[in-house]
């Protein structure tokens, strides 16, 4: 089937080229036409161009766009949506005081939802976590990254992971998976953490490559979490098995778990709501994205990525979701971009370029997704009537999304 979009006020997000992903001053362009077209066919961008060379529609279904602005997805880069139930009552220990890791200490936090997780069933588990993603998808965004880490026993894992691949099976979305067993330590393995890690490395691994669950390996690189001992071992265990490096890192402190990444070549490191010039210095010249989760920051009331200093040390950035039950219980992009904006200084064009292009990079989709390209994926958003670009971050509270095509198919 042939889509044709017509009178688009503005075309957001094109790019000629293969582009892969955007650095530093560079992030403060976004390149737009006015008064365009676009055309989809199946699940692919056609092309595009101003109205005066727009096609002939017959056998066309036409959308007008006038007074509206058309822009790629967003590329969700982390998030944690298959998960069980919810950690309400946490979010009220917060109100009355209490501190994100005390939570943890106490048995709350990541050992409260894999307690939840491990004691439902897997197609209780799959419908949960459909609504999400239902969810976010009417939101606009066309690509995903959906992490393990709740289940912390090998059934368990695996079990979040296989939800995770229904799901790509199952919806137009673009999915990809990421094993995070070094999420926390059991509390069976309290006293013996080297135990845990044997069995992330030594059967989860393994079980979870077998069976072809996983793009990426990551872990939590955190104070009272995982040490950058600890980091290393589960990555060099993953790459064994053709797993990507990610890593969670510096969300509270930083001790070197940047540097760490970058010695793996990790495909992104996601956090970083605490950096240091050593960070800064070790990002530089690398092939890792940066990627800034403000939602987080936003709910537990903690600093944010410093997105400037990163974007003037001439460094990528991207935005992502990192929606959970803990620490960010949304998966709204929308709000990501404009929480960015207003909290973190980024401009309307970093953060539209953060949330799309370097959100494909951070995931390995930027052949496919991230931009209005020729021969790309046909995932985009139809705006309701906007005056600009930057009135989408200024009304963050308000639903700007009048229609999401993904994958060629209106949500």
């Amino acid at each position: 089937m042939k889509l044709l979009l017509s009178n688009i006020k503005e075309l957001l997000q094109i790019r000629e080229g293969n582009v892969q992903k955007i650095n530093g001053a560079d992030m403060k362009h976004l390149p737009t036409l006015k008064n365009a077209w676009l055309l989809l066919e199946s699940d692919t961008i056609i092309d595009f161009g101003p109205m005066d060379t727009c096609p002939e529609t017959e056998g066309t279904t036409v959308i007008d766009c006038s007074g509206k602005m058309v822009l790629p997805t967003w590329c969700d880069s982390h998030t944690h949506i298959v998960y069980a139930g919810n950690r309400e009552q946490e979010f009220v220990d917060r109100i009355n005081g209490l501190g994100y890791q005390e939570i943890a200490e106490k048995g709350g936090g990541i050992l409260n939802s894999a307690k939840k997780l491990q004691e439902t069933s897997e197609s209780e588990l799959y419908q949960q976590s459909a609504q999400r993603l239902e969810e976010v998808m009417a939101l606009g965004t066309g690509a995903i990254e959906i992490k393990s880490g709740y289940g912390l026993t090998t059934e368990a894992e695996i079990k979040m992971l296989r939800v995770a691949k229904q799901l790509a099976e199952n919806y137009p979305v673009t999915v990809k998976t990421t094993f995070l067993g070094a999420h926390a330590v059991p509390s069976e393995y309290k006293n013996n953490k080297d135990a845990y890690l044997d069995l992330v490395c030594d059967e989860m691994i393994p079980k979870v490559a077998e069976e072809n669950l996983a793009d990426y390996v990551d872990i939590f690189c955190e104070d009272g979490y995982f040490s950058v001992a600890d980091t290393d071992r589960v990555l060099t265990a993953g790459k064994k098995y053709g797993l990507i490096p990610k890593i969670h890192v510096n969300q509270f402190k930083a001790f070197g778990g940047v540097a760490e990444g970058v010695k793996h070549n990790a495909l992104s490191v996601d956090h970083l709501e605490v950096i240091t010039q050593e960070d800064i210095a070790a990002l530089q010249g690398s092939n890792t994205m940066p990627v800034a989760l403000p939602s987080c920051s936003y709910f537990l009331g903690i600093p944010y990525t410093p997105g400037r200093e990163i974007l003037e040390a001439g460094l990528p950035l991207a935005l992502a979701t990192d929606y959970n039950p803990g620490s960010t219980p949304s998966g709204n992009m929308n709000f990501v971009v404009a929480t960015a904006c207003i909290k973190m200084k980024l401009t309307p064009e970093e953060a539209i370029n953060a949330a799309t292009l370097n959100g494909a990079y951070a995931m390995g989709l930027s052949d496919s997704h991230g931009s209005i390209t020729r021969g790309k994926n046909a995932s985009v958003i139809i705006t309701k009537e906007v005056p600009s670009y930057g009135y989408l971050p200024y009304a963050f509270g308000s639903n700007m999304i009048d229609t999401v095509i993904i994958n060629g198919q209106k949500i």
